[in-house]
């Protein structure tokens, strides 16, 4: 197979994804609270694929300006993320279709109805997050216009589904719109796979954070260049009675510490010290602002270094668009091998 057929052979693959982004490459950037901002967002839709940026807890007006500093950057396309449990969900909508904004994710949990029904009507692709097959049905049916289905071996919040069985549950079943896959992936024979089980795209994160266009800290992008694939650790829940929400992590002094605080809180709860909510809440505030530290202000020992387990393939820093042509590079150069073995 030579080169020009390899191409053509990818561009077939995901060219439901770039029509649907209306990009060269169907590859989404992956929303990072405080990494997602307009600089690297910009970069990742300039250099071909897809930028998205993370609202995060960013208050109507604040993400107001960041999209509209980011439409400074890029005249490409780009999105928004959304967090659905967001006070202002609605409000932030609004936000996203006043700026003309051609694509909306909504993320971190169901989203509800009338959020789902502004977008479509504002004139937005709506793209959804979905944990399981049951759910992506449902989220078509409601409106969603792309799925994302992310594994576990994604950085931040994760589910307990890792990607390839994600794949393979709801790959072969759902056809009615592009999905994107997500969790893991960090060279581009993985996403050649994918595209080949069904995918229209993908969704990278960890492997953008050290690109030289994001504004993440040195240190932060450091400890990701010196991590292993094995570093990257889910949070532990110490006793079912006090819920943790699992986040993946490089672990470090602060996840050292964030154990031993659920065992003095737990102690304090057990001599009625605290009651439940109590107990509950000073666990849930105790990663309050740390990734922040980390990402912006370089505290890696005590922050929260959320990253992929595909960190192990971060092994310098590079541009955003040496990372996208690299990722196209590995994927034709394996579509060359597939033929040559075939041959």
């Amino acid at each position: 197979m030579t080169r020009a057929a390899a191409r053509a052979q990818l561009d077939r693959l995901w060219r439901r994804g770039r029509e649907f982004l209306g990009t060269e490459a169907a590859i989404l950037g992956g929303a990072m609270t405080w990494v997602s901002e307009r600089n690297l967002v910009a970069a990742i839709s300039n250099a071909g694929g897809f930028g998205v940026i993370a609202s995060g807890s960013m208050t109507p007006a604040r993400l107001s300006e960041e999209i509209a500093a980011t439409a400074k950057l890029s005249s490409a396309p780009f999105g928004v993320n959304l967090i659905t449990l967001h006070p202002q969900l609605l409000e932030l909508v609004e936000v996203c279709l006043d700026h003309k904004v051609g694509h909306v994710v909504l993320a971190g949990g169901l989203p509800p109805g009338p959020a789902m029904a502004r977008v479509r009507a504002g004139g937005a692709r709506l793209v959804c997050f979905a944990p399981a097959l049951a759910v992506a049905r449902k989220l078509v049916r409601s409106g969603a216009e792309a799925i994302v289905i992310e594994g576990m071996e994604a950085g931040g919040h994760i589910g307990p589904v890792s990607t390839s069985v994600l794949a393979q549950e709801i790959l072969p079943h759902l056809t009615e719109v592009p999905i994107f896959v997500a969790g893991g992936l960090g060279r581009g024979e993985a996403i050649l796979a994918f595209l080949e089980m069904g995918a229209s795209g993908c969704q990278l994160g960890t492997r953008f954070v050290c690109a030289t266009e994001s504004i993440a800290h040195p240190k932060f992008k450091q400890a990701f260049v010196r991590a292993a694939a094995r570093d990257a650790v889910p949070s532990m829940q110490l006793d079912p009675r006090f819920s943790v929400i699992p986040v993946r992590a490089l672990a470090n002094e602060g996840t050292r510490r964030f154990l031993d605080f659920q065992r003095e809180v737990i102690q304090r709860f057990t001599t009625g010290e605290l009651d439940q909510k109590s107990a509950q809440l000073e666990i849930e505030h105790f990663w309050a602002g740390a990734l922040r530290r980390a990402v912006i202000e370089g505290d890696v020992e005590h922050g929260s270094v959320m990253a992929g387990q595909s960190v192990g393939m971060v092994t310098r820093e590079q541009s955003t668009r040496e990372i996208i042509e690299e990722l196209i590079e590995q994927a034709l150069t394996s579509l060359e091998r597939q033929a040559a073995a075939g041959g």
